[in-house]
């Protein structure tokens, strides 16, 4: 009989989006527990014993210095190890909003990214998610192109509908490494117009770069992405769900969440 795929969803002070993240992948049959990071310090739990890790959305530590950055050197500097060992055995990762922002400043996105290089605490930011060109909190709904080639993303219509959060979320990058990452199918979302066509301010809400509202690793197993797809679980949470043709009562982002409990499953419990 088969396992049951073990999510791990971390949190610390400040994090507040990780109940509803820990339902979505419950929802898929998933083992799912939310451990304090002070956990995974005294060793009262192991990162190894987990096939998924999610890092939810939330305000870290205040989003002092900037925000993402002091759980991103937490992760550096005190798991690098951890990771380093969780990646390598091809494990999934998935970001969202706070969670994005802490994975790009680890350096463990865009990537790629070693064990050995985690191990020595030798990561280094490639790519920020910096101040909104709003000057301004956004708190809107916004409709995002699906593209690249991820574990995540797999079966996802080509246009989604989810809400975004924050006040840095403007995606940056060198020209170069973003052209890199267009032909590398890393770039897993952008922005985009109800249509599907080049957006503006706020179909776009932050001035993200290439419009990009989220990326994957070179193998695809590892999502960063600033919308929140927990927001759209359900059919019912779409702010004009009634006026929808809609089918069944699971919304767009639920699938995400399946798609990792699926890959989950079939890799790493039977």
């Amino acid at each position: 009989m088969s396992k049951q795929p073990k999510v791990i969803v971390l949190r610390t002070a400040g994090t507040n989006c990780d109940s509803e993240t820990a339902f979505a992948f419950a929802h898929f049959g998933a083992q799912v527990d939310s451990v304090h990071i002070d956990a995974l310090y005294r060793h009262e739990t192991h990162l190894r014993e987990y096939h998924i890790l999610a890092v939810p959305g939330g305000f870290t530590y205040g989003d002092d210095i900037e925000s993402g950055r002091i759980l991103a050197n937490e992760l550096r500097h005190h798991l690098g190890a951890d990771l380093g060992e969780f990646i390598a055995a091809g494990k999934l990762i998935i970001g969202i909003c706070n969670g994005f922002q802490v994975l790009v400043k680890a350096g463990i996105l865009p990537g790629p990214v070693d064990a050995a290089t985690l191990t020595a605490k030798k990561t280094s930011q490639t790519v920020s998610l910096t101040h909104n060109d709003s000057g301004k909190f956004e708190d809107r709904w916004t409709y995002l192109r699906v593209e690249g080639h991820s574990v995540w993303t797999k079966g996802l219509d080509e246009l989604v509908y989810y809400p975004v959060a924050h006040a840095e979320g403007k995606f940056v990058a060198d020209p170069d490494l973003l052209q890199r990452l267009s032909g590398s199918h890393q770039i897993a979302f952008r922005y985009c117009s109800f249509e599907g066509n080049d957006p503006a301010y706020p179909e776009n809400p932050n001035g993200s770069l290439g419009d990009v509202a989220g990326i994957t690793d070179p193998s695809g197993r590892i999502l960063g992405l600033m919308p929140h797809p927990e927001r759209h679980f359900f059919t019912t949470q779409h702010p004009f769900w009634t006026r929808l043709s809609v089918n069944g009562r699971l919304g767009q982002g639920a699938l995400i969440f399946e798609n990792g409990v699926n890959y989950a499953r079939e890799h790493f419990c039977q």
